[in-house]
């Protein structure tokens, strides 16, 4: 897959070096996918709390927690990165933290402190968020600029693959029915993991950092790293002065800025709704951890196939295409899933109350079972081709900074849509009315964007 990949450095670009960057993304995604989405996230907000309008307001406090801190100090970090050289240091450090932090949340049983777990997994996702800056940062010295799309969308799609193995390795052998204490395949958990202490979700987080540490070795055995530059203490001081140089910088290139504003408003909405979308099925159908499992697996099936399609599209329409309708789908699909409830869908339409009492055993769940094959389609394209429109547009040493800027676009106001969605629930005591506001964060991303050039260090579209 990767052989046609020219490099800009083919003595140190090995094929090697490419897949161990690639393999970073298979590493991170058991986090995302199974901690923050399909496993844990869920069985915090329908196990933990008191009640699911209580636990999506807490694990949505959570996530705004993360994105503030990470807004912050992304870009003060990346400019950082731009001094020091070198950027395996700095993931191998946030690496750790990730890693402790997961393990941590294996102690989260029922009746546990809600703060501490949500601390913990607000670290966690600092952390990664952190490592992802500095793993971004060096996409563009690996390939040419023409190649960048599809280096990102097939690392991206390798990635939701890794997410998905570990989340079919925990709905077949770990998740079971807490009345029955069997798995999907009618065996006990491994391990002798109790369903009814919630061992079978808390276990997916030391999972997910397990993996996290064996796959990240490729990248620091194969993949080329910059040579070492500043000292820590210099790199500070210079990172802060070229940090504000940046900031001063951005404004004088409105191409670059109307893209990060862009990206700042629709990534909150993209979060939010794959942060939050799990909890969401599982308040309002009392999904089984089997069945939000097999939600997040059938989800995860068809972004692999959409990234494999989006590095193609990427290459022939540009990245601006492949995120603008990667923001369509995202919006539709988020009408029909708040419109969906039991026995109806797009608010009017009745599908009935009829229970096969199987998975997914009445027509609502199916059908937001096909609102969801549109997010799985869009959510991979939409990241990946965004960070292939930023890549193309700026200077190759200038990389570090502004991916700083980009994780900054990306998380400076990523508090505000979980935190308006945590808001909104609590104050009307609708997760549906509060999962409606991502649909603002799309169409407005979707307004600015449609006005920025590609690429947008250049002239117009």
């Amino acid at each position: 897959m990767m052989v046609a990949l020219a490099t800009r450095d083919a003595a140190r670009t090995t094929r090697a070096g490419l897949w161990g960057w690639m393999l970073f993304d298979w590493a991170a995604q058991p986090f995302f996918t199974v901690v923050t989405t399909f496993i844990f996230g869920p069985y915090f907000v329908s196990r933990m709390a008191s009640d699911p309008a209580t636990g999506q307001a807490v694990w949505g406090y959570g996530v705004a927690l993360a994105g503030f801190v990470i807004a912050v100090l992304s870009p003060v970090l990346g400019s950082i990165a731009d001094q020091t050289g070198a950027r395996k240091p700095w993931i191998a450090g946030f690496a750790a933290v990730k890693i402790i932090c997961l393990c941590l949340l294996w102690f989260a049983a029922p009746g546990s402190s809600l703060f501490w777990v949500v601390l913990l997994f607000s670290l966690a996702s600092v952390a990664a968020e952190f490592s992802t800056v500095f793993n971004d940062s060096m996409m563009p010295r690996l390939v040419p600029s023409a190649e960048v799309g599809r280096l990102s969308n097939l690392a991206w799609g390798l990635g939701y693959l890794g997410g998905m193995i570990v989340l079919i390795f925990v709905v077949l052998f770990l998740s079971a029915s807490p009345e029955t204490g069997r798995t999907l395949l009618g065996s006990a958990p491994l391990w002798g993991l109790d369903p009814a202490q919630g061992e079978d979700a808390r276990a997916s987080a030391p999972i997910s950092g397990l993996w996290y540490f064996l796959f990240i070795l490729p990248m620091f055995w194969f993949t080329p790293d910059q040579k070492r530059g500043l000292a820590v203490r210099q790199a500070v001081r210079r990172g802060m002065s070229e940090l504000r140089s940046t900031l001063r910088e951005v404004r004088t290139r409105p191409g670059i800025l109307r893209f990060l504003v862009a990206r700042m408003i629709y990534q909150d909405g993209v979060g939010a709704l794959l942060a939050l979308g799990g909890t969401f099925a599982a308040a309002m159908f009392g999904w089984s951890i089997t069945e939000i499992g097999l939600f997040g697996i059938i989800l995860n099936v068809v972004a692999i196939l959409g990234c494999v399609v989006a590095a193609k599209l990427d290459v022939s329409l540009g990245s601006k295409r492949v995120v603008t309708i990667s923001l369509v789908l995202l919006l539709i699909a988020l009408v029909g899933i708040v419109s969906t409830g039991p026995g109806f869908t797009l608010f009017l339409v009745d599908l009935g109350t009829a229970d096969s009492h199987g998975l997914f055993g009445t027509a609502a769940e199916k059908a937001y079972l096909v609102y969801g094959l549109l997010i799985g389609v869009a959510f991979g394209p939409v990241q990946a081709s965004s960070r292939s429109y930023l890549a193309r547009s700026v200077p190759i040493e200038d990389a570090g900074r502004y991916f700083g800027i980009y994780a900054l676009a990306g998380r400076a106001t990523s508090f505000l849509a979980p935190f308006s969605v945590a808001t909104v629930t609590a104050w009307s005591g609708s997760p549906r009315l509060g999962m409606a506001v991502i649909a603002v964060f799309f169409v407005v991303g979707l307004g600015v964007l449609r006005g920025t050039p590609y690429p947008a260090g250049g002239g117009s579209d």
